[in-house]
């Protein structure tokens, strides 16, 4: 029997029986909403003599409560049992990060959205041994963005995501438009994320590496936490959406149709504001959402599945999220700005180099990762255009350390609310997608970047390929292999 039917939304009764196969509104009337909204704590940093930030994220196992009285084992979080907490910096600060390993096993940490040297980046090549801390460090020197942190263990990306290891990495820029940005008041992230949890509580993980697309949980968690419910008191929210899921991709908005104004994408602020009553995440994706409440009324943020859906393609399920209920009296907030300040159209710089990207099944250009293979070499602070051709079912696609434009999806530009710099698109059966991509300054012919579907299980089978930055000119210089037992340094 398909999940679809029989898992749509999913929600686990007081028994912890599963009920599916019911309607929306069934499963609606299921929910009870009775778990206030988790908000990540803030991380606190300590100032080190240089006036660097210095931030100490702890990986750890741990078992973790997602429904009251029910314990889930397992899991594994940073700072503690699930998910961690947020780390925010300004542009322009110093930050220094200890990541201490107290895992029983090898991992990375990844900067997602993240402009940054290639040794920083943590990505495959930045083990992390168990009892052992890495220290990388950067200037913040992006706008501000909605960034995040994830494991990146070649081959084993899905299961350290799944079991936990997430947090928000928010960049601030002084200078910046006047939004809402009372962290946890009217500034409120929501990370969200499928499970699949046992009539024990226990959670299940014997599908993340299996099928097509890894595991597609039925159990809807946001910020952890299980049937969520949050009070508000301002008359305008903003909403920071990342999909953390493995897999699953979410079309979000609010139960009544309201809509509402995209603000930011992955990475930065839109031009301008651009009004909607839905937007698409797929995994690793960001949005920035405002939208408006009203003194005393109760909605109900969903994610509907498309209206016309694809054979043979990742499933689309309809879950309700979270229950959102406004204060008898709200704070009164001004509306966003009518311009935000990010980039304007998107335009292509005379005698860009095109570079083209073939997606199969799990392979990229025909070809399935090689940790020691370096596929493609780019001049520092190059504009390029990378042509992504999806030939089969429904990928992603991310590229560390740059930021890019959609040109266009099937030969159409891409909605307004995704016109912004990004990091990830998503690419449905057979779509293809031409990229301006901005690359940064940072040169390392020896230690590469990486490029891949963020579909964590495709990225585990391999689909991944890497790529270094070097100085203009010297691309002919660059050794196609890495050293042997380069990536364990």
């Amino acid at each position: 029997m398909k999940r679809r039917s029989l898992l749509s939304l999913a929600v686990l009764t007081g028994a912890g029986a599963i009920l599916g196969g019911c309607s929306a509104d069934e499963r609606q009337s299921a929910l009870t909403f009775t778990n206030r909204l988790r908000i990540p704590p803030p991380a606190a940093p300590v100032t080190d003599p240089d006036g660097a930030k210095r931030f100490t994220l702890t990986l750890q196992t741990g078992s973790t409560e997602f429904r009251p009285g029910t314990v889930t084992a397992g899991t594994w979080g940073v700072n503690g049992s699930y998910l961690g907490p947020a780390v925010r910096a300004n542009r322009g600060d110093r930050v220094r990060m200890s990541v201490v390993n107290r895992l029983p096993e090898a991992t990375t940490l990844h900067w997602h959205g993240m402009r940054l040297p290639a040794k920083m980046d943590g990505g495959p090549h930045q083990m992390i041994e168990p009892g052992t801390t890495w220290t990388p460090e950067w200037t913040v020197d992006q706008p501000a963005a909605t960034s995040w942190f994830h494991p990146h263990p070649h081959g084993k990306t899905a299961m350290h995501v799944y079991r936990g290891l997430a947090g928000l990495f928010l960049i601030d820029d002084p200078d910046g438009p006047r939004l809402p940005s009372a962290y946890g008041v009217d500034d409120i992230p929501l990370i969200v994320q499928d499970k699949e949890i046992d009539s024990d509580g226990e959670l299940e993980t014997g599908g993340v590496d299996r099928g097509t697309f890894g595991l597609l949980g039925s159990t809807i968690l946001i910020n952890g936490t299980y049937d969520p419910v949050l009070p508000v008191s301002t008359s305008l929210v903003r909403f920071r959406l990342l999909n953390a899921s493995n897999t699953r991709v979410y079309r979000i908005g609010f139960a009544d149709g309201r809509r509402f104004d995209v603000i930011a994408g992955d990475a930065g602020l839109l031009d301008r504001p651009a009004t909607v009553d839905r937007v698409k995440i797929s995994p690793g994706e960001r949005v920035e959402i405002v939208a408006r409440f009203f003194p005393g009324e109760t909605v109900v943020l969903d994610s509907r599945g498309e209206p016309r859906r694809t054979a043979n393609d990742i499933e689309e399920d309809d879950f309700h999220l979270l229950e959102i209920v406004a204060a008898a009296q709200l704070t009164p907030s001004p509306a966003p700005p009518a311009t935000l300040g990010g980039p304007g159209r998107a335009t292509t710089p005379p005698g860009a180099r095109v570079r083209r990207f073939s997606l199969s099944g799990s392979e990229i250009n025909g070809r399935d990762m090689d940790m020691s293979r370096i596929d493609e070499v780019v001049p520092a602070g190059a504009v390029e255009i990378w042509e992504i051709d999806n030939t089969t079912y429904a990928h992603n696609f991310h590229i560390h350390e740059v930021s890019f434009r959609i040109l266009d999806i099937d030969g159409s530009p891409p909605p307004p609310y995704q016109a912004g710099p990004k990091d990830t698109v998503f690419l449905p059966k057979n779509a293809n997608a031409r990229l301006l991509v901005h690359f940064g300054p940072h040169t390392d012919p020896l230690t590469p970047y990486m490029y891949h579907c963020h579909l964590l299980r495709h990225e585990d089978k391999g689909m991944m390929g890497q790529f270094v930055v070097v100085g203009p000119g010297t691309e002919h210089l660059v050794p196609r292999n890495l050293p042997t037992g380069h990536h364990h340094g």
